[in-house]
């Protein structure tokens, strides 16, 4: 179909604005209203354009292009139009330039430049209302705002967090939160997608008068530090530290950050950074130079691998650090003649390795995130989704206001039960029976996929058989779902032509993590619902490299790209390239070494096991007992002030890389400043120590490394930064011609056929009595991340939550005496910390939860270090405690 836009013949589709056409045929035509992927409304007036026939102007962003339409967009009529409505806006507020940070990045600044409009042309108001400047990171400038709506259809449209909205009318009209409230006291998230769509500066951040604007600082695309979902960020950097963070709007993150993206970078500059190496003399840490501190980390472990042999070494990775570094580190670890090493994943995701290895494969998520919009049914477990992965819970929300039908199963009132259809309340740690309920309905109303289970998988009949006892009633037994709620779950998911599984920790935290992946997989394969848009398994990673981490070997068990160490081909091709024998046995996992006396010395980069590992204490007494720890670190983190010598390294703006994203996503890692003091980036590290151990010089740079992992891992052997320069690559990715794969197991699995796995529920390892009568479960909060070495080193993150707390259900509260606010102790059998007492409905009777980021109040002090058989995971989810007033 086709129009006429001054005078030029514009092909247009159905549905598209005229002000989408013109957009395509290169026309310029201003809006200060408009947010791309939003509902248009027209608000701003400011779009307006001539078409021949219409009595008045027209608002081309939600006018619909027509066959034949003829359009002008800057007749007379309708620049005197744009001029009186820009006098307006500018005359309507308090539009001083000179004193707005947001002038030069400014849309109506702009547009009055362009236009030639100044102010003075009617009477200014007197500002009705007074700056809000009560949060840490956004002022609501009032008097500049021009009700555009941009802000509301950020918050509503993109976040779908509805903390906004517009209030009033008239001459009184303003955005508001809630019942006009402040954004601190509303249920604003702080993600900041307001702040980055506002088009003047009624919205900035905080701290903006105190730092350059944005059009005086240089941008550094690079990949946010934080959780999995990989946001491409821009840091917009002047005189050596970042002043500003913006989402990439050409990203797939679309633009989008949370809290922590946006506004927790400022740790990079934080004076308690490590500036120069630490090793311990008299008893205490006190600075010394790299050759000082490389030598004795060099000499210490020769010497107690030489004594004792190489399996008294244990190193752990981290799944903060880059592709690159994990890999030099393994690298090191195996050349030294050990498997022994292992990171963050056994801590996590090492039951999604094991379990869908086992059914697929392969072990990592099917489908990328934006996926979820093909999704007819998306079913979602142990994942609190919207404080853990906040942009792509954005996503599963704006699926549910498409149509998408969510099913959320959580011992927790998470953020998206209020979004769900449906919302299955299991007791902590009867995930498999449930699973398993689901099948048995739909085996028993014939829903399962018959075609797809023929063709593509083995083991039905055995699963088949296994699942005769789960009846819906039963499992209501288990579990405490309702049986009519089960139904209902079951012919949701089975019905859909799509539908698709997200899952993370709360699924994988448990002495039987493995069983319960693998039935999630038999439920997926059971329905067909794998290797198409919209159907997948989905397991979201906690951390920004976690995935990128088990790519490159941080594993005791698998060489880069899962290449087992005991499989004789792909060892003798690493030790080709490597230039080393290596072993061909499996090393122990990191839960095993912190067990295990034949480790008598450990070298950790970038993990504070001391916070993060179930059963603190017994982690306390095997650190304190080794021979020599080292740890390379940002921060003097908790692990770290029991080392022997304290590395001091970059972070991640400080660095050049790659991560690798819970889309299974190689993104680029760009240097944005220059790193603190003496410290290095953890690569160069590693390469000044592979040296000083005979072991030769390494790649010279980030790049270099990554041409060896091409090499050495073929899952990303079509992967180069030339290639990624602008946007990411998905493995497997296996030769520069290859475009990437978004979508796993589109015609086969990597095994073959899938396997279906008969699974059966296993109690957690311990349940409550008398002495313990409750049931505690760790999890995360928004604010916070991991064990807190970066965020709590923000200010503006400690003023939401400042300290540690204990969600407990009012009917348990009141039984035990303890009310809102109250200082109370949880203990396990394995020790108490003391927390504030956080009364609330979000957790079941008998049910408590803690979050773990609080090293002074630390959950981990309490939780089991009972482990999954195979995955050798703690279960961090299920563990019996007390709660007592002080």
């Amino acid at each position: 179909m086709e129009l006429t836009i001054n005078d030029m013949t514009c092909a247009f589709t159905p549905g598209q604005t005229i002000l989408d056409v013109a957009a395509a045929h290169g026309i310029f035509i201003p809006t200060l209203c408009r947010l791309p992927n939003c509902t248009p409304t027209g608000a701003c007036r400011i779009c307006v354009v001539e078409v021949w026939g219409a009595r008045t102007l027209v608002a081309s962003c939600a006018a619909p292009a027509a066959e034949g339409m003829i359009v002008h967009t800057d007749s007379d009529r309708v620049l005197r139009a744009r001029r009186t409505i820009l006098r307006l806006m500018l005359d309507s507020g308090n539009h001083d330039c000179l004193l707005c940070p947001a002038a030069g990045d400014c849309a109506l600044q702009s547009l009055a430049y362009r236009y030639g409009v100044g102010t003075g042309a009617f009477e200014r108001p007197r500002p009705r209302y007074r700056p809000e400047t009560g949060n840490p990171f956004i002022v609501r400038d009032f008097s500049k705002c021009i009700l555009c709506g941009r802000c509301v259809q950020a918050c509503n449209e993109i976040q779908v967090n509805e903390a906004i909205d517009y209030g009033y009318r008239g001459a009184a009209a303003k955005i508001v939160a809630g019942c006009d409230t402040a954004l601190s006291r509303s249920d604003c998230v702080f993600c900041g997608e307001c702040l980055q769509v506002c088009p003047v500066g009624a919205l900035s951040a905080s701290d903006a008068r105190s730092k350059p604007r944005l059009c005086e600082t240089r941008p550094v695309r690079s990949t946010c530090a934080y959780c999995g979902v990989g946001c491409q960020v821009d840091l917009h950097v002047v005189g050596g530290r970042i002043a500003h963070v913006r989402g990439a709007e050409d990203g797939h993150n679309e633009g989008s950050l949370c809290v922590k993206g946006r506004f927790a970078l400022d740790f990079a500059s934080h004076p308690d950074r490590l500036k120069t190496p630490l090793v311990r003399r008299g008893g205490e840490l006190v600075p010394a130079s790299w050759d000082e501190a490389l030598g004795l980390v060099a000499g210490r472990l020769a010497a107690i691998r030489d004594a004792h042999g190489p399996d008294s070494l244990g190193f752990l990775s981290s799944a903060r650090c880059t592709n690159e570094e994990n890999y030099l580190f393994q690298k090191l670890a195996r050349r030294m003649g050990t498997n022994n090493v292992d990171h963050c994943a056994r801590l996590c995701h090492a039951p999604t390795v094991t379990g869908l290895m086992q059914a697929f494969g392969s072990g990592a998520a099917t489908n990328p995130m934006a996926d979820i919009a093909h999704a007819e049914v998306i079913l979602v477990t142990g994942s609190n989704t919207t404080e853990t992965h906040p942009v792509f819970a954005a996503r599963v929300k704006r699926a549910v206001r498409t149509g998408a039908k969510l099913v959320v199963v959580d011992p927790r009132a998470v953020g998206l039960t209020r979004h769900a259809t449906l919302w299955l309340r299991q007791a902590p740690g009867t995930d498999i029976a449930w699973i398993n309920g689901l099948m048995h309905v739909i085996l028993r109303e014939g829903l399962e996929n018959r075609e797809f289970i023929a063709a593509r998988t083995e083991g039905f009949e055995a699963l088949r058989d296994s699942l005769a006892a789960y009846t819906p009633e039963r499992v209501q037994e288990l579990t405490g779902i309702p049986a009519a709620d089960l139904e209902e779950a079951a012919r949701l998911y089975a019905r859909a032509g799509t539908a698709t599984i997200l899952y993370c920790m709360g699924i994988t935290q448990h002495a039987c993590g493995t069983d319960t992946v693998q039935a999630l997989a038999s439920l997926a394969m059971l329905c067909g619902h794998v290797g198409r848009p919209g159907a997948g398994v989905n397991p979201l990673r906690g951390q920004n490299n976690v995935q990128g981490a088990c790519d490159m070997g941080a594993l005791p068990n698998v060489l880069p790209g899962y290449r087992r160490v005991d499989d004789d081909a792909a060892r003798r091709h690493a030790e080709g390239l490597w230039g080393a024998e290596l072993c061909g046995k499996p090393g122990l996992t990191a839960t095993e070494m912190m067990a295990a006396d034949r480790i008598r010395a450990m070298y950790v980069m970038g993990e504070n096991p001391m916070v993060s590992d179930a059963d603190v204490g017994h982690v306390r007494r095997k650190l304190e007992s080794l021979e020599f720890l080292v740890v390379q670190d940002i921060f003097l983190t908790e692990t770290a002030r029991l080392a022997d010598v304290v590395l001091s390294a970059a972070s991640a703006a400080e660095k050049d890389g790659t991560f690798t994203n819970t889309d299974r996503r190689v993104q680029r890692v760009r240097a944005a400043v220059p790193c603190p003091g003496q410290a290095l980036p953890d690569w160069r590290i590693l390469n000044m120590l592979s040296e000083r151990l005979g072991l030769g010089p390494g790649p010279d740079s980030p790049e270099a490394v990554m041409a060896e992992i091409a090499q050495a891992a073929p899952i990303y052997g079509g992967i180069d930064y030339r290639r990624i320069e602008n946007e990411g690559l998905v493995w497997p990715c296996p030769d520069k011609g290859h475009p990437g794969t978004p979508i796993l197991h589109r015609e086969s699995f990597p095994r073959g056929r899938g396997r279906f796995v008969p699974v059966h529920p296993v109690p957690p390892a311990e349940t409550p009595d008398e002495d313990y009568p409750l049931t505690l479960g760790t999890g995360r909060v928004l604010e916070h991340y991991h064990t807190g070495t970066m965020t709590r080193r923000s200010e503006g993150l400690n003023r939401i939550v400042p300290e540690c707390f204990v969600e407990m259900n009012p009917a348990d509260a009141a039984r035990l005496g303890i009310v809102q606010g109250q200082r109370v102790r949880v203990a396990s059998r394995r020790g108490e910390i003391s927390v504030k007492a956080e009364v609330t409905g979000r957790v079941a009777e008998g049910h408590v939860f803690i979050p773990f980021h609080f090293a002074e109040a630390a959950a981990n002090v309490l939780t089991n270090p009972a482990l999954d058989p195979l995955a050798r995971i703690p279960e961090f989810k299920a563990c019996a405690v007390r709660v007592t007033p002080e």
